[in-house]
C-alpha cells in the first residue's frame, strides 16, 4: 500500500469507514497513514500560522491572549500587510520566547532567502537569541515544517550565519556598527536594560533614539519592516520618542502601537462592575500581580507593568515637593475639606469617579498651616454606589465643605445631597486640557512651598504619581479632585504663600468652635 501522500484525506476516511475489508496488514498500514496525515495537517497548521509554530517546537508553551494578537499582529507583517509596529508589554509575559526566538525561525521558513536584523540592548543578549534560532532551523521537527529553509554550511557563529539559499540573520546590541548590513525585517527587542533605568542612567534613552534613527532604521531594504516590542521604562524610551515623532511629523513612520498591561479592568457582564484580571491568567494569577505591585514603586509599577509610564522632569509637580507623613495617625485638622471628580461614563474606558479628603493643620514645627491628603479612593461607580459611597466618607469624615464637580452624576449627586441638607457645593470648571493644565499650575506653588503632606500609604502614593505625570497619563480624576481642594484652601484663606497678593482678612469656622 502507497503512503499517505498518495491519498486524499477523503480516501482515507473511507478507508477507515470500511476496515473490515482489509487485512490485519493493511490496517496497520492505514493507521500509519492517518498517522502520517496527522502529522501533515500540523506542518500546514505551524506553516501558515505562528502560534501553532510555537505549539509545534514547543508543546509546553502557554499560549494567553496577548500572544494570539501579538502573533497576529507579527503575521500581518510578515505578509506584507503591516510595516510598521510596536508593541508594549509587561515583564515575563513571553515576549520574547515568541518575538525574539520562534517568529524569526518562522519568518526565514516563509522566506528563507530574506534578511532578520536582531537588535537588543546588548550583543550578547541577541547573539543568545540568534543561537536560539538557529538551534531551531538544525532540528527535524522545522525540516519537515520548512524543507526550503536550510543553514549554510559555515553558519558556525550563533549571531551571524545565512540560509543556504542567501537569507541572513544579524544580531546586535544598540550602539552597535552596521556598515554593509542590511534588513528586510528589523526586529528590536527590549531596546533599554533594567539596570540603566535602575541607576538613572537616562541617557541611554536619547542614544538608543539616535541609533535606531541614523543606524537601524537605515538598514532597511526597499519594502522592508520594523517591529519593536519592549517593556516601557520611560517617557523617552524607544517608544515614547517614536509615538512623539508621529505627533509632530506626520510624514515620519507610522506605528501601530499595541499596548498590554498586566492587570486588565474588565466589566463584569452580570453584575455590570468593572473587576481586575490578570493579562495572561494561565501562567500569573492576580495576587501574584498584586504582590508585585505592592512591592515596588507606583511609578516603576505603571511603567513596567501598565505600559504608562510618566516624565518627571517635565512634570508640573513633582513627587519630591510633596512631605511624608510617616506617623500613624494624622494630625488634628482644623478644617476639612472633601472633593469628588465624578467619572462621566462607566465604560470600559472610561474616567474613574475619584473622591480625596484633605485637611488643614498647625504645623508647629515651621509655625504654618500645612495640608495634608486624609484619603483617597478611585473607583469606576455607578450613581446608587456613588450616592452610597459619598454619604458614607461623608460620615467617617464629617467635612467642613464637600466640593462636588457639577458634571454627569456629579450633578445628581449634588442635587441629592443638597436636598438631605449637608454642606455641598458646586464647582463647575472650564472644558479643556489646556484649562486643566492652568488650574493645576495655580496650585502647583502650594506644593513646591512644602506645605502639602501625603501618609506612606499605597492610595497616597497613587495620588502623588498621577499628578506627577499629568499631563501624559490616560487618567486624571485624582488630579482633578486634588486641584479643587487645593484651590478651595487658598480662595479660602487658608494657606498664603508669599507670592499672594494681600487680601481682605476672610474667616472661616474652626472645628474647635473658634474663628480661623
Amino acid at each position: 500500500m502507497a503512503n499517505a501522500l498518495d491519498f486524499t484525506e477523503d480516501d482515507i476516511e473511507v478507508m477507515l469507514a470500511n476496515l473490515d475489508a482489509f487485512s490485519g496488514d493493511e490496517i496497520a498500514e492505514i493507521d500509519k497513514m492517518v498517522g502520517e496525515l496527522a502529522d501533515r495537517r500540523e506542518n500546514i497548521a505551524a506553516h501558515g500560522d505562528l502560534i501553532e509554530f510555537c505549539k509545534r517546537m514547543m508543546p509546553e508553551f502557554i499560549v494567553g491572549k496577548h500572544h494570539r494578537i501579538l502573533a497576529n499582529m507579527l503575521m500581518a507583517v510578515e505578509a506584507g500587510d503591516k510595516d510598521r509596529v510596536c508593541v508594549n508589554i509587561p515583564p515575563r509575559h513571553g515576549k520574547s520566547q515568541l518575538v525574539s526566538i520562534f517568529y524569526p525561525a518562522w519568518f526565514l521558513g516563509r522566506n528563507p532567502k530574506k534578511k532578520v536584523m536582531m537588535v537588543s540592548h546588548t550583543t550578547d543578549l541577541a547573539v543568545d537569541f540568534g543561537r536560539k534560532v538557529r538551534n531551531l532551523l538544525a532540528t527535524e521537527d522545522y525540516k519537515t515544517i520548512f524543507p526550503a529553509t536550510t543553514l549554510a554550511k559555515d553558519s558556525k557563529s550563533a549571531g551571524r550565519w545565512n540560509t543556504s539559499v542567501g537569507g541572513e540573520y544579524y544580531a546586535c546590541g544598540i550602539g552597535s556598527a552596521l556598515a554593509g548590513r542590511g534588513a528586510d525585517l528589523l526586529l528590536v527587542d527590549d531596546p533599554h536594560s533594567e539596570q540603566d533605568v535602575i541607576n538613572g542612567n537616562f541617557g541611554v534613552f536619547e542614544k538608543a533614539y539616535e541609533w535606531f534613527t541614523f543606524g537601524a532604521r537605515t538598514r532597511l531594504m526597499p519594502g522592508g519592516s520594523v517591529a519593536i516590542i519592549q517593556t516601557r521604562w520611560h517617557m523617552d524610551d524607544l517608544t515614547g520618542r517614536l509615538v512623539r515623532d508621529m505627533g509632530q511629523n506626520e510624514r515620519s513612520d507610522q506605528y501601530e502601537v499595541v499596548e498590554f498591561p498586566a492587570i486588565l479592568e474588565i466589566k463584569d457582564e452580570d453584575d455590570e462592575k468593572f473587576i481586575e484580571k490578570p493579562l495572561w491568567p494561565e501562567f500569573f494569577d492576580l495576587e501574584a500581580l498584586l504582590r508585585t505591585k505592592a512591592s515596588m514603586p507606583a511609578f516603576q509599577w505603571n511603567s513596567q507593568y501598565q505600559q504608562q509610564p510618566t516624565a518627571e522632569e517635565a512634570s508640573i509637580v513633582k513627587r519630591e515637593w510633596w512631605g511624608l507623613w510617616d506617623n500613624e495617625d494624622a494630625p488634628a485638622c482644623e478644617y476639612v475639606i472633601m472633593s469628588l471628580d465624578a467619572a462621566a461614563e462607566t465604560h470600559n474606558r472610561a474616567d474613574f469617579t475619584a473622591l480625596t479628603t484633605w485637611g488643614v493643620f498647625l504645623n508647629e514645627e515651621v509655625g504654618a498651616y500645612n495640608i495634608i491628603l486624609l484619603n483617597s479612593i478611585k473607583k469606576r461607580l455607578e450613581f446608587p454606589e456613588l450616592k452610597e459611597l459619598a454619604l458614607e466618607e461623608y460620615k467617617e469624615w464629617a467635612p467642613d465643605a464637600f466640593i462636588v464637580e457639577k458634571k454627569s452624576s456629579g450633578v445628581a449627586l449634588y442635587q441629592e445631597m443638597r436636598r438631605m441638607g449637608l454642606p455641598v457645593s458646586e464647582y463647575t470648571p472650564h472644558r479643556g486640557s489646556g484649562d486643566k493644565l492652568a488650574r493645576l499650575n495655580s496650585v502647583a506653588d502650594i506644593v513646591a512651598s512644602g506645605l502639602c503632606w501625603v501618609p506612606t500609604t499605597r492610595w497616597a502614593e497613587e495620588v502623588v504619581e498621577e499628578i506627577a505625570g499629568f499631563p501624559f497619563m490616560s487618567n486624571d480624576d485624582l488630579v482633578d479632585s486634588t486641584v479643587m481642594a487645593l484651590m478651595r484652601f487658598r480662595q479660602g484663606g487658608f494657606i498664603r504663600l508669599p507670592s499672594d497678593e494681600a487680601e481682605e482678612q476672610r474667616y472661616f469656622k474652626r472645628r474647635n468652635g473658634g474663628y480661623y
